[in-house]
């Protein structure tokens, strides 16, 4: 049995198949979910697990070469602002509506219980060496 890093085997395997520039969707609970992308969905209660959690264990698993946020978390949610720019000095903002349309070409989008507005990102996975 695994014993540390990400234990859902639906989420461990599906980052697992991820490879450089494909892209993946950490979103909130609200974000409309396309079809296409794999979806693996971990909201159980409103706010659990919270985006930042969510999105801290994964950027422990990934090699992240770039990011993508709407232009509305400024405004609207500035502590998911301000966790963005921290780990993400370069982050891309579009409008929200264009972000939902990017979501259509992810590979995998993790859903989380955040009720938030705006706790979304596009993360473009990079390579390690």
């Amino acid at each position: 049995m695994k014993k540390s890093g990400i234990l859902n085997r639906h989420l461990a395997g599906a980052l697992a198949s991820l490879g450089h520039t494909d892209r993946l969707v950490v979103c909130d609970a609200g974000l409309p979910v396309p079809y296409g992308p794999f979806l693996v969905d971990l909201a159980f209660r409103a706010g659990v697990p919270p985006f930042e959690e969510v999105l801290a264990g994964l950027l422990d698993e990934l090699e992240i070469e770039s990011a993508t946020a709407a232009t509305e978390v400024k405004d609207d949610n500035p502590e998911a602002s301000k966790l963005l720019h921290e780990h993400f000095p370069e982050l891309q903002l579009v409008s929200h509506e264009e972000f939902k349309a990017r979501t259509r070409s992810a590979r995998l989008i993790v859903r989380t219980g955040e009720v938030r507005p705006y706790a979304n990102v596009m993360l473009q996975c990079g390579v390690p060496f």
